[in-house]
């Protein structure tokens, strides 16, 4: 099955939510993503600022490639992604084109996730 590393935030608390970065599993048909243990499916353009639901839960949620900039989030926010150990090094060498940074104990104040648009 393909896997690649994807950017994670949690719609559940508005526009804004915790996110992550870490390696996916697509099925193969493409249809679902599966990360750390959920199943994704996308919402097929019907959703408010998200593109896919957690197919037990039905929580939404913003699941994108991660940017060589950083911009990650779809809305500029203060809430910093953790990436998980296992992509930490290949996220910031091959996705970033950076020295890769010593791992915080949560990698939560890596860096801040720009957005590509402004909330409103």
């Amino acid at each position: 099955m393909k896997t690649r590393i994807m950017y994670i935030e949690s719609k559940g608390e508005g526009l804004i939510g915790p996110a992550r970065i870490g390696r996916v599993t697509f099925s193969k048909t493409g249809a679902t993503i599966s990360y750390a243990g959920r199943s994704f499916q996308s919402l097929k353009g019907a959703g408010f600022k998200s593109n896919y639901f957690d197919v037990e839960t039905g929580d939404r949620y913003w699941i994108s490639g991660p940017k060589k900039n950083g911009r990650d989030s779809l809305y500029a926010t203060n809430v910093r992604p953790v990436i998980d150990a296992d992509v930490h090094d290949e996220y910031w060498q091959e996705i970033r084109g950076l020295p890769v940074p010593p791992r915080q104990v949560d990698d939560a104040k890596s860096f801040t996730a720009a957005g590509g648009f402004a909330a409103r």
